[in-house]
C-alpha cells in the first residue's frame, strides 16, 4: 500500500512574523541581530550543507547597498534570503529537481517561498499604475510606487490540476516537453471570473474533450515556478471518449488502479513514468489509489 505524502513545498516550520513586517526599526534591529542568517542561493537554487539541509550564511554574507528579504523567525533568528537581481527566469528550472528529491519537507516549504518572492521582485520592479519605479516595502513582502505611492503585492496565481475519473480509471497526459516516459495529471490556469470547479470542467473539456459531471477538492501546494497556487481536484466524468487538443497534449491514456501503482512505486511494468515526489500530481494519483 502506498501511503500519500503531504504535497510538496508545504510544511515550512518558521513563524513568517507578518506583524513585524511594518515595523522598519524592528526589522532593522533583527538584520543586526546575532543569531540572524541569510539563505545561501546558487543564482536561485537552494543550496544544501554536508547535513542535507539548507545552507545559511551571516548577515555579513549580504555585501554593502545589497537588499534582502524577511523571511520570518526560526525561533529567535531572524531569517533572510538575499534579493538578487536577474532576469526573470522562464521554465521551471529543472536543475533544482534532484535536489528536491533530497531535500526536507519544511526546508523545501521556506526556499520554495523565498524563490517565488525573489521572482515577484525581480519580475514588478515598475509601478502597473503608473509606470514609475518602485521600491521594497513591508521588509520585502510588498512594493511601494516612488511616484503615485500604490502599494503592489505578490502575487499568486491559482492553477487547478486534476485527474478525470471514469468507471474506474483516471486519465493521465503528456505534455509536449515532458521528460521521456513522462505523464501526468492535466492542469490549467484558472481566469476571471471562473470557481475551481468551473476551471476544472472547462480545462478537462478544452483538452480532452470530456465532460465533468462533478468535481472534488483535495489538497494544494505552492509551485515555486516563479508562483503558482496548484489546486488539486477529480472529476467524475461523463464517458471515457476522448478527442485531444494537440497543442496542449501530445499523447492521454486512461489508467487503471494497477497501472498508477505501478507508476508510483517505479515497476518496471508500469505504463508510464509518474511525476517526481515533490509535485502535486504524484500527491494526487497517491490519494485516489489510496481511496
Amino acid at each position: 500500500m502506498i501511503s500519500p505524502r503531504a504535497p510538496g513545498f508545504t510544511g515550512s516550520r518558521i513563524d513568517r512574523a507578518d506583524a513585524l513586517r511594518l515595523d522598519e526599526e524592528r526589522i532593522a534591529a533583527l538584520l543586526g541581530h546575532l543569531e540572524a542568517r541569510l539563505l545561501r542561493l546558487e543564482t536561485l537554487d537552494p543550496v544544501l550543507g554536508e547535513d542535507g539541509r539548507l545552507a545559511w550564511d551571516s548577515m555579513a554574507g549580504l555585501g554593502d547597498g545589497a537588499e534582502s528579504l524577511f523571511l520570518g523567525l526560526d525561533g529567535d533568528a531572524p531569517l533572510f534570503a538575499p534579493l538578487a537581481r536577474m532576469a526573470p527566469i522562464t521554465g521551471h528550472a529543472r536543475s533544482v529537481f534532484p535536489l528536491l528529491d533530497r531535500m526536507d519537507s519544511g526546508d523545501a516549504a521556506l526556499w520554495a517561498a523565498a524563490r517565488s518572492l525573489i521572482e515577484w521582485h525581480n519580475r514588478h520592479g515598475f509601478c502597473s499604475v503608473c509606470g514609475s519605479p518602485s521600491e521594497i516595502f513591508r521588509a520585502g513582502w510588498a512594493r511601494r510606487c516612488l511616484s503615485c505611492a500604490a502599494e503592489h503585492f505578490p502575487r499568486v496565481d491559482p492553477v487547478v490540476i486534476m485527474l478525470a475519473e471514469h468507471d474506474g480509471r483516471v486519465l493521465v497526459g503528456r505534455g509536449l516537453a515532458y521528460p521521456p516516459g513522462r505523464y501526468s495529471a492535466l492542469a490549467g490556469f484558472v481566469e476571471p471570473g471562473e470557481s475551481i470547479e468551473e476551471a476544472v470542467a472547462r480545462e478537462l473539456f478544452e483538452e480532452a474533450g470530456v465532460r465533468a459531471k462533478s468535481v472534488r477538492y483535495v489538497a494544494s501546494q505552492p509551485w515555486p515556478f516563479p508562483g503558482s497556487l496548484m489546486i488539486a481536484c477529480i472529476a467524475e466524468t461523463e464517458s471515457d471518449a476522448l478527442t485531444l487538443d494537440r497543442t496542449e497534449l501530445e499523447d492521454a491514456m486512461w489508467i487503471d488502479r494497477a497501472g498508477i501503482e505501478a507508476a508510483l512505486t517505479g515497476a518496471a511494468e508500469a505504463p508510464f513514468q509518474a511525476p517526481p515526489h515533490f509535485a502535486i500530481a504524484n500527491t494526487l494519483l497517491a490519494r485516489w489509489l489510496a481511496g
